[in-house]
């Protein structure tokens, strides 16, 4: 797809050079080997490309890997490396070294433009690859650094300093929109976002892509409000409400909104008066009766957590918004924190988007390939396997129900372990690892289990999930990044065999589970032991699931179904849940993209205001602005008294100048002269600071203003991209309806944005202010 069968055999070509210099860097001493990185800078410098320079690097980087590491980067190692040098993405199958690929162009970027970025999923492999593939960059010369969510100020600015840092996708885009929120240069830690490599790039810029990231300020306590929703919900009967299972939608029935009506005390709940009632009793019920503890969040330490739903960690620090978060926090009757408002938010979408050179690697890409290439124009490439793969994936075996599924589960794994064949299950919540944990216990098999509530040891887990008899319980977690090594005795045994107890809707993350095994040339096997009591038929089927069931029980009893149709469901099903899934991205991207032009301007004019060593030209400017819209207005009325009335309004409460405004002068003369005044004033204020104190008090005032606006911006189009879908019904686009609603309301802000900080600047006391800015 997209030409690349050119491109391969172009890179084979690159791949023969880089291999013709193995011998030479071989013979070459540690001291010559490490020599080789100023060279290459050298040779950069004198105007030799980064492509023309690639081979050398690379043949240099290789042989350092198998120096300090003990690897040996094969020839398909060395096309996968180029391939991200490229800005492309490269499927590469698990087990195929993807990490071991990256130090390729990962050195030789970092050697001609520094700054390289290194992106995994979690902490834990950041931190793990950092000391594992950290040290051949420290053997060649170059500076390495780790980015965590516990790092001070000063740790993380010496980290993004670094030549190469290792960091996490939520970290990174984090520290952006932070960094456009510091009120000083001082505070800001992200330098140039220069070249990305993206390790499991389909969950972070796919799977991860549907929900923007938020910060959020300090929000009112309206936890009296959430417990008395929540009261109300818990005593409704199933009739008094209705969900549609596939969206895990919910809203009151008839008799539910009268019962509503009577616990509020309200004519009508859903009338702008009763707003907030609304609000928190429908987030009740989607808290109470569509969100699960140990599927969609965990209890850790009393404190509601997310669970992402791909990899089944949990995401410390990440809260569920609109009120949703806080109505879990009832439900759980633990402590109830905050609704915070929105002080910035940005898209994983868009924030890659903003590097000059963007890679990823994964072992299931050829799906979404053309969203790849359409959103950030990577090109996906299929790396050749070094060794040809001799695991047998093994067809689905597919229940009527739970129970019957669960026997034939514990069944299958009591017999592979008599055999001493180690055994990964994968299930796709916290709650199927526990109860298949209980069921396996009742066994005599004691297995060890590996999900949110204890991902702190996943690496002593999965250290031994290879060994003879292992048995492991893991949710989605054990399929991103993980590797499963098998000992010498498990390998003639068969290898690693790998039991799904339920599909995922994204067949992608099916196939991540089925990689961990039979990884470079292991034997293994990997099924799927399903029911149609699973999540994905329950919730997304496009059948009568119970007449189905009702069916096949008639059919076929506690026994296997066999019928083909039932088969060709799961497919199907899985396809519709990732068009789906595929509509949300590309959804949550058009609403982001309008809001991304205008982000852009304003983070950079926040920047010019840290950057500036004078802003009074500017503030002048916002004077000379502001008189102008407020004159442009005037114009517009009528009658010469009412122009008059609002000019002295105008004067008095924006300017605060004590102007008369009078009837024979033309509005004209009127507004030249409120100019002239208005800058005279200021003039009059400032000079009671020095340069320093000015400098500050000016760059205080322009933030405060920027930031607040921007903040009650975000909010304002946070409700109404919730609100636009009902335009729809008016044979309206919504898509061009919010830009043209976001439109205006920039236009307003920025307006406001200018007449307060006038407001501000010339209404100061100075004196009173001096030293003391944070209290103006």
């Amino acid at each position: 797809m997209w030409g690349t069968h050119e491109k391969l055999k172009k890179y084979w070509k690159i791949v023969k050079k880089i291999e013709s210099f193995e011998n030479e860097y071989k013979s070459l001493t540690d001291q010559e080997l490490k020599e080789q990185t100023p060279r290459l800078q050298s040779m950069f410098k004198q105007g030799k490309s980064i492509d023309t320079l690639l081979p050398r690097a690379f043949a240099t980087v290789r042989e350092a890997d198998r120096r300090v590491l003990g690897m040996f980067p094969f020839p398909v190692q060395l096309l996968g490396g180029i391939v991200l040098h490229e800005g492309n993405l490269a499927e590469m199958k698990t087990g195929e070294g993807k990490t071991l690929t990256e130090t390729l162009p990962v050195y030789l970027n970092a050697l001609m433009h520094g700054g390289v970025h290194i992106v995994t999923v979690n902490e834990y492999l950041a931190t793990r690859d950092k000391e594992d593939m950290g040290r051949v960059f420290e053997w060649l010369g170059l500076t390495v650094g780790l980015n965590t969510g516990s790092l001070s100020l000063q740790e993380k600015r010496a980290a993004y300093k670094a030549d190469i840092m290792y960091t996490t996708n939520s970290e990174l885009a984090f520290d952006f929109l932070r960094d456009n929120m510091a009120d000083s240069l001082e505070k800001q830690i992200q330098s140039k976002l220069s070249y990305a490599i993206i390790d499991e790039v389909d969950s972070i810029l796919i799977d991860e892509a549907r929900t923007p990231l938020i910060i959020s300020g300090q929000g009112e306590d309206y936890s009296f409000l959430c417990k008395k929703a929540d009261k109300f919900v818990k005593s409704l009967k199933k009739s008094d409400f209705k969900i549609d299972s596939e969206t895990k939608t919910i809203c009151l029935t008839e008799t539910g909104v009268r019962k509503a009506n009577q616990y509020w005390g309200a004519r009508n709940i859903y009338d702008p008066l009763h707003t907030a009632e609304a609000h928190f009793t429908a987030e009740a019920l989607k808290a109470n009766y569509t969100m699960y503890r140990d599927v969609d969040y965990v209890l850790l330490d009393n404190e509601v957590q997310i669970v992402d739903q791909f990899t089944g960690r949990v995401m410390p620090g990440r809260r569920f918004s609109d009120g949703l978060h806080q109505a879990l926090e009832a439900k759980e009757h633990t402590q109830i924190n905050p609704v915070n408002p929105v002080d910035a938010s940005i898209t994983y979408q868009n924030f890659f988007r903003q590097y000059h050179k963007l890679a990823g690697m994964t072992g299931t890409a050829k799906s979404e390939a053309r969203e790849f290439f359409e959103t950030y124009q990577m090109r996906t490439i299929s790396v050749p396997t070094n060794r040809k793969s001799i695991r047998k994936d093994l067809p689905d075996v597919i229940f009527v129900d739970k129970k019957s599924k669960n026997n034939a589960i514990v069944a299958k794994i009591k017999h592979l372990n008599k055999l001493g064949r180690p055994v990964l299950i994968g299930t796709t919540s916290v709650e199927d690892s526990e109860e298949l944990y209980d069921l396996l216990k009742k066994a005599k098999i004691v297995p060890q289990v590996l999900n949110a509530k204890n991902n702190a040891i996943e690496a002593q887990i999965i250290a031994k999930a290879g060994q003879v008899g292992a048995v492991t319980i893991a949710t989605n977690m054990a399929g991103r990044g993980t590797d499963i090594k098998l000992t010498p005795e498990s390998r003639k045994l068969g290898g690693l065999f790998v039991l799904g107890t339920d599909h995922h809707t994204s067949s992608r993350v099916d196939d991540q589970l089925k990689g961990r095994s039979g990884r470079q040339g292991d034997p293994g096997n990997t099924q799927f032991i399903i029911s149609l009591d699973d999540e994905l038929f329950k919730r997304y089927a496009s059948i009568d699931l119970a007449e189905l069931q009702k069916k096949m029980s008639h059919k076929y009893g506690t026994n296997p179904i066999t019928d083909s149709d039932v088969k060709k469901l799961i497919a199907k099903t899985q396809q519709k849940v990732e068009g789906n899934d595929y509509d949300q991205r590309r959804q949550t991207l058009f609403y982001d993209d309008i809001m991304r032009l205008e982000r852009a301007q304003i983070y950079a004019d926040r920047q010019k205001v840290l950057a500036s060593k004078d802003l009074t030209e500017e503030i002048k400017k916002l004077i000379v602005r502001s008189i102008n819209s407020e004159y442009k207005a005037i114009k517009e009325l009528n009658n010469k008294q009412t122009q008059n009335n609002e000019l002295g309004r105008f004067a008095r409460n924006t300017l605060s100048l004590k102007t008369k405004i009078t009837k024979e002068a033309a509005i004209s003369t009127d507004v030249k002269d409120l100019k002239r005044e208005a800058i005279q004033t200021l003039r009059a204020k400032l000079a009671k600071l020095d340069s320093d104190e000015l400098l500050e008090l000016e760059r205080f005032v322009i933030l405060r203003n920027i930031d607040k606006a921007w903040r009650e911006n975000l909010t304002n189009m946070e409700q109404i991209r919730r609100s636009i879908a009902w335009r729809s019904y008016g044979q309206r686009n919504p898509l061009i309806e919010y830009q043209a609603t976001a439109k205006n309301l920039y236009k307003g802000m920025c307006n406001s944005i200018a007449e307060n900080i006038v407001k501000d600047i010339l209404g100061l006391e100075i004196p009173k202010c001096q030293f003391k800015l944070e209290k103006c």
